[in-house]
């Protein structure tokens, strides 16, 4: 490694890994914008992306499903899955995406010297506003207390975020999302979500108009969710300010 590589990198350290992944339906452009934000901050100079670099892993798959992207579906691969659906049992052949991805959550799940403690799978929604998040239900009321520590402090830092509209669910018909298959093959101190963003709008505090997303708006809220793991990891005293000037006394 070079000499200006993270000590988390380096062979035998033990890593916490942030686990992303988006666009697993075609149609769901804003996913891609959201993670494309998430990317751009993390490998940037910003000082708060560097102490991220260097406390965290993250493993980031920008689009699930490439094929059905290309072809312009909706929802569907190019064999007609919708591939959010057979997280529990994928096919090499029928979905070899998910059959790689799971396949590489599996092996660091396996892997001693490291702490997969976060699954985000960022999608876009076609009747809510904001950006959302669904969550697991867990029997352990302290550990779904401790899942919903992160929206919140999302909520925080991300204008168009609500936790209002956050939710957490067992609901049957997802049982093959990455979310809730995932959610309950990774031990307890694992955390996994689908990240929502509305096709359209935010509204902000008030009963205000409606504010139509634009790229950079998703972007935005990519960057948002990248910074909240400073919050949730407690790194913000190693963020690097600048000297301010001295202030005048009166």
């Amino acid at each position: 490694l070079p000499p200006f590589a993270a000590a988390n990198l380096c062979p035998g350290a033990e890593q916490k890994v942030v686990f992303i992944t988006a666009r697993v339906h075609p149609g769901e452009t804003p996913s891609s914008f959201v993670c494309q934000g998430i990317i751009d901050f993390l490998v940037s100079h910003h000082p708060i992306a560097k102490v991220l670099r260097d406390h965290l892993v993250f493993k980031i798959v920008p689009m699930l499903n490439p094929d059905g992207v290309y072809l312009g579906n909706y929802r569907c691969s190019l064999m007609g899955f919708d591939l959010n659906r057979h997280w529990a049992n994928p096919s090499p052949w029928a979905h070899p995406t998910l059959h790689g991805v799971k396949q590489l959550v599996i092996d660091m799940y396996n892997n001693p010297k490291i702490n997969l403690e976060f699954y985000i799978d960022i999608h876009a929604h076609s009747t809510m506003m904001n950006g959302f998040m669904y969550g697991n239900i867990f029997e352990d009321e302290e550990r779904f207390q401790r899942q919903a520590v992160f929206p919140k402090l999302l909520c925080q830092n991300a204008e168009d975020f609500s936790y209002s509209s956050t939710s957490f669910n067992r609901d049957a018909v997802k049982a093959g999302t990455g979310r809730r298959f995932l959610g309950g093959l990774l031990n307890d101190t694992s955390y996994c979500y689908t990240l929502e963003v509305s096709f359209y709008s935010y509204i902000l505090g008030g009963p205000t108009a409606a504010v139509p997303y634009t790229e950079e708006a998703y972007m935005k809220l990519g960057r948002n969710v990248a910074r909240t793991f400073l919050d949730y990891y407690r790194l913000n005293s190693l963020v690097e300010r600048p000297l301010g000037t001295t202030p005048k006394t009166r």
